[in-house]
């Protein structure tokens, strides 16, 4: 037969793996929630975007139970108008409530986290980050971290050592400027690093290096503390209204989490990982 027109299933190289990986990607099992599809059969979504749809259309398919939606003839999930995303956000809003918090309510979140509450308070840090990102190798990241914190940890460093290594090491566009970050407030950190620099029951950073990595969201970062401004303790009266929004915020998302797992429960969930309520996260 001639190559040129004998059927192929790849490249044609000995080792090509394009044939076994078009015959795995057309297995992939299709999602579905109660039957209807996600994705067409061959595709496969990245799975926080398979987890989105999957919830739109898990609250669809509850919007045509309770009438508020047409049903569908179709058995792929359907392409939702902004007026059917409008329906979907009125039913949850009716099916979710948030109840204001007591004023007592608001009172022992203020006691418990005091630190929070702090203002004008600020440090003026330099970093070096080691950034954690996709395929790198953890443990070698962290190993080359911790040898250079125990080098800036060390008797007689150089005062320039610091700002070398940010220049050699770090993974931050302030490596240019030896790792200085400015001063910062709360707010102008990553929660993770907020909570090491400001939110602490015992304030323990002081001047100098920070003994310890500190790992955010970013990586791992070597901290060095140059300067700090206490500020001081905002009373109750001012911040009960942000407390209050905050409480009612967190009490949403809680009850928002509670009804979509609930909704999952209820359904038959096919290739797609959903959390249910029978979970022991949710109380």
């Amino acid at each position: 037969m001639n190559a040129s027109t004998s059927p192929s299933s790849g490249c044609g190289s000995g080792s090509c793996q394009c044939a076994t990986a078009a015959a795995a990607l057309s297995a992939a099992p299709v999602a579905s929630i109660n039957g209807i599809s996600l994705h067409a059969p061959g595709e496969q979504p990245e799975p926080q975007a398979l987890q989105e749809l999957a919830y739109t259309e898990l609250l669809r398919q509850q919007a045509v139970q309770a009438g508020l939606l047409p049903r569908s003839t179709g058995l792929v999930t359907p392409v939702l108008s902004d007026a059917e995303r409008t329906v979907l956000e009125d039913m949850v809003d009716a099916a979710v409530s948030s109840p204001q918090p007591t004023d007592e309510e608001c009172q022992r979140y203020y006691t418990a986290n005091k630190a929070q509450f702090v203002v004008g308070q600020a440090v003026h840090v330099r970093h070096i980050l080691f950034a954690v990102t996709p395929g790198v190798n953890v443990h070698a990241l962290t190993v080359r971290a911790e040898k250079a914190l125990i080098e800036l940890l060390g008797k007689d460093v150089a005062p320039d050592r610091f700002a070398t290594l940010a220049g050699e090491l770090s993974n931050c566009p302030t490596s240019t400027q030896g790792g200085d970050l400015g001063w910062l407030q709360p707010h102008d950190c990553a929660p993770e690093l907020a909570n090491e620099l400001f939110h602490q029951t015992q304030q323990g950073l002081g001047l100098g290096v920070h003994p310890r990595l500190i790992h955010t969201r970013f990586g791992f970062h070597i901290i060095q503390v140059l300067g700090s401004r206490k500020g001081k303790q905002a009373p109750y009266e001012e911040v009960r209204e942000r407390i209050a929004a905050q409480l009612t915020l967190q009490s949403r998302a809680k009850a928002l989490h509670q009804y979509m797992s609930l909704l999952v429960g209820q359904a038959l969930v096919e290739g797609v990982a959903l959390e249910r309520a029978d979970s022991p996260l949710v109380q």
